[in-house]
């Protein structure tokens, strides 16, 4: 290896931005890649679906979300109730859009299940069916059934692509591969060459089913650039023929129905205006509108003022093009305008220009608004593709942020490009993961230079591959149980994840910070999407590192999904550790939920499901602590820890400049608690706001607490009484306690409720225990059982505030059998 100069290592995009300190650019903000992982099926569809209990009778069912070829459905007349909810396999069930029973002389039938809410069958399908949008027969049904659109566009289609040099003009191209609806096309004629092909996403205005010229008026001719190479009878052949297969090699029309649609523009020949070259956008430079060939496109020209120039920069736009802004908008936004070639002097300034040129400014209204909310932020990481080499599509860091556009710097380019300046709505940049996800080879950024003396060795975690796999054999019925493992098109697709703002975001999580969290986030991979949206919840908690031991996977609990390493940072020290995220869509609503009720938060907080007006929980009427008592953690009446033993939350101190295996880690044991369960049955006792309490309270902290209470014991007699605004049980009235630790109660510990043990506690110098005895409902029978033993194994206590406690609990003892044993 002595001639090794570079290290090779797997590029690991976790790895990568916790090294760089980087974030990733949020999934929703990618909406090409969104609209990409639709499947032609929207919530809100009806269609008419088999009953399960009776094969020959069908009932009107609405779709509540989709994933893949996988549609979650509602029978109508459930309401809000989701516990009938059932998945279905659109290759498999017994689905039909909705007149397909009339028309087939088959029976609608209310389910079993419902039956007696609806008493009049007619009036209650006349009242939903009114306005409804029925789910598309074509996806249902023949040759497309099931298959995601996108997935259409295979290696062998043929579409028509309009000149960018002669937007009139547009030819035949063969899609040789479809990388998640990039494609790389190839001109019609041209099979045994690569040289003119182009990589282009499927909803680029440009880009068209064929058969759309005609249908507009428009030439089918190829380019110049290719023209000279067969004579007019070979294209007029190549034609002939591509007619004749048209049928075999043709894509659903309604595939390019999300399209952006292309508007009227404002623009006249001559007209002066700032733009940004499409095939080197690295900086902006004068331009003028050199021709109009309609109302909807035109032609713009880079500026060049040299008499010896024999090409020119041009290229065809339309209204909703990026890269064009009115004149002056370089300087308005603090950025530099590139004078034109052979311009004099070095300070460009355009009432110059325009006087010198004889010309007119392109006026304001001629410019669609800009974006201002897409959620890209300075430093963020994405992927991009290479504008000089668009078969790379490398690591790319938003460097700059000007209305709508962004400033891209490339990382591992085979040759160093300059900042690339894209739109934000560009459908050549794409979240983080998508090379992976997709099969794409992803440019790694550049490693350091080693001596060639040394070989480093760079050891990482071993990382699990998301392989394909296929439906379950099986799966032949309508349903799908949550337990089946089910894959789309060997991808983990993942449907989009809603964030409820309105919703109770409970004790660990602020409120504040969860109103500023994006709508959504997804679909797309799996584990990709739930990680990125529980390191959103982990971000927007009062501590981070709490919500990160409430999620972090026990060691000896079973494990059904991916583990997942998330971060958190909490006064300067950061977290660690292992969180279970689940890999297949099925099990992403449950898993959603079950997290939900683990942060005893609103089961609707986030969820593929999106909270319009009312949830159906009715969480905004709770208080928090009735709140926490309907969907805090159910807990077992003893004490005890959860199986695993000990945490695997890592706190790691940060050191800059540093590889990763030199830092030095400390571990922090997670506090003992009981078992939970996920279950959201009215259990348990009230929890209080956990959000708030110092739960990760360091020893100092806690000596300096029981001092202050220890001030307080010195006065000779006392009478103690507490007040809770949400919960008001009944409580020991006035507990007498003397210097002599004689301890006189006014009622009987074996009656004392959970909240008289906390108010008993809170009088003593072990008030900061008395969260521990919430949590485990600790009441006055289970407090007259403790040892010390048993508090100091089972509270996680050391041995001082151990006795501590068990002190106090020996004078309720004593005070128990002199009052109230007899």
């Amino acid at each position: 290896d002595a001639g090794s100069s570079v290290e090779e290592m797997e590029f690991n995009w976790d790895e990568y931005l916790e090294d760089t300190g980087a974030t990733a650019a949020p999934h929703g903000s990618f909406k090409h890649v969104d609209t990409s992982l639709q499947n032609g099926f929207a919530p809100g569809m009806k269609l008419e679906v088999a009953v399960k209990s009776d094969q020959n009778t069908y009932w009107v069912a609405t779709i509540i979300t989709t994933c893949g070829q996988l549609l979650l459905l509602r029978y109508d007349g459930y309401g809000e109730d989701r516990k009938a909810d059932f998945w279905c396999d659109i290759m498999t069930a017994d689905l039909h859009p909705i007149g397909w029973c009339e028309q087939n002389k088959k029976i609608l039938k209310v389910p079993e299940g419902i039956k007696d809410k609806i008493p009049d069958q007619e009036e209650f399908l006349q009242q939903v069916l009114k306005g409804a949008c029925s789910a598309p027969a074509n996806l249902l049904e023949g040759l497309h059934r099931g298959k995601n659109p996108l997935d259409l566009i295979a290696p062998g289609s043929r579409l028509e692509l309009q000149n960018i040099r002669d937007s009139l003009e547009a030819w035949i191209v063969n899609v040789v591969e479809n990388v998640g609806g990039r494609l790389k096309l190839r001109y019609e004629g041209l099979e045994d060459s690569d040289k003119f092909d182009q990589w282009i996403f499927y909803l680029d205005p440009f880009l068209h089913q064929v058969g759309w010229a005609a249908q507009h008026g428009y030439s089918l001719q190829p380019p110049l650039a290719i023209r000279s190479l067969k004579s007019e009878a070979d294209w007029q052949e190549i034609l002939k023929k591509v007619k004749e297969e048209e049928e075999e090699s043709s894509v659903p029309t309604d595939l390019f129905k999300d399209k952006p649609v292309i508007g009227v523009h404002a623009f006249s020949e001559g007209m002066k205006l700032e733009a940004v070259d499409p095939m080197a956008p690295f900086v902006i430079s004068p331009a003028t509108v050199l021709k109009v060939y309609n109302e909807k496109y035109f032609m713009i020209e880079i500026d060049d003022l040299r008499p010896e120039r024999t090409t020119s920069q041009s290229y065809i736009c339309h209204v909703n093009s990026a890269g064009i802004f009115p004149v002056q908008w370089s300087l308005k936004n603090g950025l530099h305008l590139s004078p034109p070639p052979g311009y004099p002097g070095q300070d460009f300034d355009w009432a110059d220009y325009l006087k010198q040129c004889g010309a007119e400014a392109a006026p304001q209204s001629c410019f669609p608004s800009l974006i201002s909310d897409h959620g890209f932020k300075e430093n963020m990481k994405l992927e991009a593709v290479n504008p000089v080499d668009p078969e790379e599509v490398c690591i790319a860091t938003v460097t700059k942020l000007k209305d709508s556009y962004l400033w891209l710097q490339l990382e591992g380019s085979k040759k160093p490009v300059p900042d690339c300046i894209v739109s934000v709505e560009s459908m050549n940049i794409f979240p983080v993961g998508w090379c992976e996800t997709n099969g794409y080879q992803l440019r790694p950024p550049r490693k350091a230079i080693v001596n060639k003396q040394k070989k480093i060795a760079v050891v990482q975690p071993e990382k699990q591959i998301l392989s394909s796999r296929t439906v379950h054999d099986g799966l032949k019925n309508q349903e799908l149980n949550s337990s089946d493992s089910v894959v789309i098109n060997g991808k983990y697709c993942c449907p989009k994840i809603y964030f409820n703002h309105r919703c109770f975001s409970g004790p660990y999580l602020n409120k504040g910070r969860i109103a500023e969290l994006p709508q959504s986030v997804g679909p797309g991979n799996c584990v990709l999407v739930l990680k990125e949206v529980l390191t959103l919840l982990i971000n927007a908690a009062y501590k981070p590192s709490r919500v990160l031991r409430e999620l972090q996977l026990d060691e000896e609990a079973a494990w059904h999904g991916h583990g997942e390493t998330l971060k958190a940072k909490y006064k300067g020290k950061s977290y660690r550790a292992t969180v279970e995220v689940v890999r297949t869509a099925d099990r992403v609503s449950d898993f959603c939920r079950k997290t939900c009720i683990k942060l005893e938060c609103c089961p609707n907080l986030f969820g593929p499901q999106m909270v319009l007006d009312k949830c159906s929980e009715n969480c905004s009427v709770l208080t928090k602590t009735k709140y926490t008592h309907y969907y805090g953690k159910r807990k077992n009446k003893r004490i005890g820890r959860p199986p695993g033993g000990h945490s695997n939350l890592e706190v790691a101190m940060k050191k800059p400049n540093k590889r990763r295996k030199r830092r030095k880690h400390f571990f922090v044991h997670k506090k003992k608690r009981s078992s939970t369960s996920v279950d959201n049955t009215p259990a348990g006792s009230p929890q209080g706001s956990g959000g708030e309490e110092e739960d990760d309270q360091d020893e100092s902290e806690l000596s300096h607490s029981l001092a202050q209470d220890r001030e307080k014991r010195k006065r000779k007699l006392r009478t103690f009484s507490f007040s809770d605004d949400e919960n008001k049980p009944p409580s020991p009235k006035d507990i007498k306690m003397e210097v002599a630790e004689k301890l006189q109660l006014d009622s009987n510990p074996l009656e004392w409720s959970v909240a008289d043990v906390v108010r008993f506690l809170k009088s003593t110098d072990c008030a900061p225990l008395a969260r521990i005895f919430l949590d485990q409902e600790i009441d006055g029978q289970a407090l007259l059982l403790l040892t010390l033993p048993t508090v100091q194994e089972c509270m996680d206590l050391k041995l001082g505030p151990a006795i501590k406690l068990c002190h106090h609990i020996e004078r309720v003892k004593l005070a128990f059998y002199q009052q109230f044993a007899n």
